[in-house]
């Protein structure tokens, strides 16, 4: 397979500039996500004993392999919302390994509010369901939360993806297989009580596990009786009693490693087979990335230089090189992993727009999953274009993203704007994973052009009306739209908003990759498919 050469001068002072540049943008990154890895104090609310709990993710931690890796998802949800009083929603997922299998893992942060949610928390928690619904993989619940966030309950409760969606998705993951195992480490209250009794095994602490559907209070208040928690949920109620729960455990290592144990007596997955290699580094150090990636929303790069940085080998197979020059599409590995790539690489035109859809449809009936690098504005538009159809040909690769029948992974590595967006598998269309850097912008369209956008028309306006715009009134009418962009566009912004699944390092990409990749081989790829495409 033919090796990129990369044309980047690393010694030059034009890189230097612009990786010292990006390494800032990278400082802010590590600050804010050093504010959201906290270890907090074990808080001793929701049991009856005072007894110091773990965090969510020391309980992760004893609960996946050792020295294996775990990808935290949405690390940044909620994090400039409800004053800071829920960082990453008060929930952690991700993906880990349990002796050696992949699992989606749900572990609520009982220090957090009680480990309540909010409308994030509850996003988060879904998304970590339809990651284990889409790759077949076991879902496992380390709970301990007092359900929704009472003064959030317009927000999470009534909807077709509130909380009782985490139930339904409990339900549809049952019925196909996908084990289910609840380790309940503290309060489960009201609705939550569903999230163990809807698993396939559950799995209670003694004298700090606790399932009621109405808690000592409710009890109090509707029936006048008077009883603790752990009488009227506590572990040997429903051990020894209710049948609840299956397995009683005497402290929270006890407990995780009885979910460990479980997980050796699980049916092993029908994996998809392909053609793994040893993984073998770039010929590029992949900490080049900081000073190739984008500054600025308008600027293109050469993409190539990129994927020379992320692929094994620097080995890529280019398709269609010379045709559609703005799409870059080709085939390479990743840590091993054979993928097809498509890549920005400028604008969207009818050409690049059709080369897609060709590469697409290889990529389905080779059955290799597909990786999107987003830098895009759009397609291009005005009169010429339009007449060649490009909304024709733009629908065509929208279709086949729609439609891809192979695992797609997106990672927006610079701007993501307008249908570009969709056309390169964003979030609508359901990617695997879909990952941002820090710089990356995300939005409808930029700033300068919504804000120029909006001052035209209501210059046009003016006119109609026998007015004309004065400097002043243009620059008024730009100035908040540009502001409101700057803010609204960024990374986190979309982060804290579950747009996305999380921010990375761009020097993790590879590694990311191949735990997506390695978690949707749990299941069968799906047959090539497609609808009717206008010709």
């Amino acid at each position: 397979m033919k090796k990129i050469t990369s044309e980047i001068n690393t010694g030059s002072a034009a890189f230097r500039r612009r990786e010292e540049e990006y390494r800032k943008l990278m400082e802010e990154y590590h600050t804010r996500l050093s504010g959201l890895i906290f270890p907090h104090a074990g808080d001793p609310h929701g049991n009856s004993t005072g007894i110091k709990k773990k965090t969510a993710r020391e309980r992760i931690d004893l609960l996946v392999d050792k020295n294996s890796p775990f990808l935290e998802l949405s690390t940044f949800a909620a994090h400039d919302k409800y004053e800071g009083a829920f960082p990453y929603a008060g929930i952690v997922t991700g993906i880990g390994y349990i002796h050696g299998r992949e699992a989606i893992l749900v572990a609520n942060e009982s220090a957090i509010k009680g480990g309540t949610y909010v409308p994030e928390t509850i996003r988060k928690h879904l998304r970590a369901q339809e990651i284990a619904l889409r790759n077949h993989i076991p879902c496992v619940y380390l709970v301990d939360s007092g359900g929704i966030f009472l003064p959030e309950q317009a927000e999470v409760f009534a909807d077709r993806d509130d909380f009782g969606r985490i139930f339904y998705n409990q339900a549809r993951l049952s019925a196909i297989g996908i084990p289910q195992i609840s380790v309940v480490l503290g309060c489960c209250t009201a609705g939550g009580a569903y999230v163990p009794a809807m698993s396939d095994e559950t799995i209670i602490v003694r004298n700090q596990g606790t399932i009621f559907l109405g808690g000592p209070p409710l009890v109090k208040a509707a029936t006048g009786e008077e009883v603790t928690a752990e009488e009227l949920g506590g572990g040997e109620v429903h051990t020894f009693r209710s049948g609840v729960a299956d397995h009683l455990a005497e402290s929270e290592e006890h407990a995780l490693q009885i979910c460990r144990d479980i997980f050796e007596t699980l049916s092993p997955a029908e994996l998809q087979v392909m053609d793994i290699r040893e993984p073998e580094d770039p010929a590029y150090p992949i900490e080049e990335l900081y000073g190739i990636l984008p500054l600025s929303p308008r600027e293109v790069i050469n993409t190539r230089d990129v994927i020379a940085r992320l692929v094994d080998k620097s080995e890529f197979h280019e398709f269609k090189e010379n045709y559609g020059p703005t799409l870059v599409t080709g085939f390479a590995r990743i840590m091993g992993y054979p993928v097809g790539i498509i890549a920005s690489n400028g604008i969207l035109y009818s050409e690049s727009s059709l080369k897609g859809t060709h590469f697409l449809e290889l990529c389905n009936f080779r059955k290799l999953p597909v990786i999107f690098l987003q830098n895009i504005s759009g397609f291009m538009v005005g009169k010429k274009y339009e007449n060649m159809g490009i909304a024709r040909d733009g629908a065509k690769l929208v279709h086949a993203v729609a439609n891809a029948s192979v695992p797609k992974f997106t990672v927006i590595i610079g701007g993501s704007y307008g249908a570009g967006n969709y056309a390169m598998a964003g979030r609508a269309y359901d990617p695997n994973l879909l990952f941002m850097y820090p710089g990356s912008r995300i939005a409808v369209m930029g700033g300068e052009q919504a804000a120029n956008v909006l001052a035209v028309l209501k210059e046009d306006q003016m006119k109609r009306k026998g007015k004309k715009m004065t400097p002043e009134e243009n620059e008024a009418i730009r100035q908040p739209i540009l502001t409101r962009y700057e803010k609204e566009s960024s990374a986190y912004f979309s982060s804290s908003r579950l747009w996305d699944d999380g921010i990375i390092d761009p020097v993790d990409t590879r590694k990311i990759l191949a735990l997506g990749l390695a978690a949707s081989l749990n299941r069968k790829f799906d047959d090539p498919r497609a609808g009717i495409y206008r010709m």
